[in-house]
């Protein structure tokens, strides 16, 4: 869903939290515990802004400045959490790898927090890095020698107490990591973790349990601060709630697929969006092509493709296989010098077809392309003008779009009526709330002054030396060919 993608701007993501979890960049909270999911409060939202204004002023002071920003921002906040609360109903929370993803991420969520907490005031250091080799090989000994219960513990009063030992804690962590990154990303299907990565994962983990324990002995025993505490446990509730959100709105996505039959439908309930009513003044062209007028000039004049346009609606040098089907069937059934006699028609427009010249393989087979063929391997290419009387249109609600396809404008179209129906549908059915009446802290120029350091500073550390060699993609593969037919209006920028 396209909103959900934006994400909660005010809240601070996780850090990334050493390399041991350099293949697992997608991580998001979650808790294990029973936590409602369908609201925020006026006073959670102010918690986060409070936050914000120490680490993005920029943020704040457009939510205070434009009314439209800080009404978009509300209504992302009540999507991603109706849809956590969908996917919590409908059992995505409950899958053991989500549910064990949910668990860890609590204890990330809470051990990163921890450690900047406590840490503070000790000077510069890497995530986790006050941990010591000492205490991270005792927390591994705990699996022979496991601390003993108190009382309450021992008649079942202690509250939680978790059964697994610590390898076969870290090994339900790292295969759950390992099946929800590959849900998410088809690319990841067999991909392979080294020793090596398992063996920074492991160290990892442990860090992570280390500062998550700690934090839940100090909060029981009234040890940290309530500001601290519900600052973490709300970053754990919207951590969570964008984790749930992303698997609902990839199952949602079925629902709001556009047909064939919807968009010409619609397409034809809205005559003024008709190519048909183009169709006329591109017949009037072909005529004077037919008869015998010079093409070169007809394209000049009326071509409405910008790639060919200046060229006289020239193409040279086409690989087969690369333009659009009908067009390119079009042009390949003539002759050299002829005219097609009918016109033809794609998603783009009206084409007046002319074909110059074909090119066998072996007339081919010396030739060395600028750029990747991106045809079908036959190694046949040919020249080709055209003049493109397009049926395209401008978005009305985005003049400063492109220009796009009838059907193209028409599917996305639909597309945002169904999301926009099914968002609001969700959101009522889960009872979502969100404040509106929050207050947004004054930001001073000076921080805005401090965050521009801050960036620009950033930018400097990221920018290579002065004469340093910069990769390029030299070894890039080539596009496969035959993946995506190109449009006639694409092949020249």
């Amino acid at each position: 869903m396209s909103n959900l993608t934006k994400g909660i701007i005010l809240v601070v993501a996780v850090l990334a939290i050493g390399a041991g979890l350099v293949v697992w960049k997608n991580k998001v909270g979650g808790s294990g515990h029973a936590v409602a999911l369908n609201s925020i409060t006026k006073e959670e939202i102010e918690l986060l802004l409070a936050d914000a204004a120490k680490t993005n002023p920029m943020v704040l002071r457009r939510l205070k400045d434009d009314p439209e920003a800080r009404k978009q921002q509300i209504n992302t906040i009540k999507e991603i959490l109706a849809f956590a609360s969908q996917a919590k109903r409908e059992g995505l929370a409950d899958t053991p790898s989500n549910k064990q993803e949910l668990e860890s991420i609590r204890a990330e969520v809470v051990a990163v927090n921890y450690d900047k907490e406590v840490n503070k005031d000790k000077g510069p250091m890497p995530a986790f890095g006050f941990l010591t080799e000492e205490q991270i090989k005792a927390y591994w000994d705990e699996d022979q020698n496991p601390p003993a219960k108190g009382f309450m513990d021992k008649i079942g009063l202690g509250g939680h107490t978790e059964s697994r030992t610590h390898d076969q804690e870290f090994n339900d962590f790292l295969n759950a990591k390992i099946e929800v990154l590959k849900a998410g990303n088809p690319a990841m299907k067999d991909r392979e973790i080294s020793d090596e990565e398992r063996t920074q994962a492991r160290e990892v983990f442990a860090k992570i349990r280390l500062y998550a324990r700690e934090f839940d002995q100090k909060q029981k025993a009234g040890e940290l601060s309530k500001e601290f505490v519900d600052r973490t446990n709300l970053q754990v509730k919207l951590q969570q709630a964008s984790f749930l959100a992303r698997l609902y709105s990839e199952k949602a996505q079925e629902q709001i697929k556009v047909t064939d039959e919807e968009i010409d439908k619609y397409i034809a309930e809205h005559p003024e969006l008709s190519p048909e009513s183009k169709k006329a003044k591109a017949q009037e062209v072909l005529d004077r092509a037919k008869a015998g007028e010079d093409f070169t000039a007809l394209a000049t004049e009326f071509s409405e493709d910008p790639g060919s346009k200046a060229e006289g609606g020239l193409y040279k040098d086409v690989p087969k296989g690369r333009m659009v089907a009908p067009f390119e069937q079009a042009a390949l059934a003539l002759e050299p010098g002829q005219v097609a006699p009918e016109l033809v028609s794609t998603d783009f427009g009206f084409h007046i077809v002319k074909l110059e010249r074909k090119l066998g393989p072996s007339a081919n087979k010396d030739k060395k392309p600028a750029t990747p063929p991106m045809g079908d391997e036959s190694g046949e290419t040919y020249d080709v003008r055209h003049i493109l009387i397009s049926t395209s249109i401008k978005d009305p609600e985005n003049p400063m779009g492109r220009d796009q396809p009838v059907k193209e404008f028409v599917k996305a179209k639909l597309e945002q009526d169904k999301e926009k129906a099914l968002i609001d549908k969700i959101v009522a059915d889960n009872h979502v709330t969100v404040p509106e009446d929050f207050s947004v802290p004054e930001v001073s120029d000076e921080q805005m002054q401090q965050m521009r350091q801050q960036q620009m500073q950033q930018m400097q550390q990221t920018q290579p030396p002065p004469g340093a060699e910069v990769p390029g993609d030299e070894d890039a593969p080539p596009p496969a060919a035959n993946k995506d037919a190109k449009k006639p209006d694409s092949k020249k920028k």
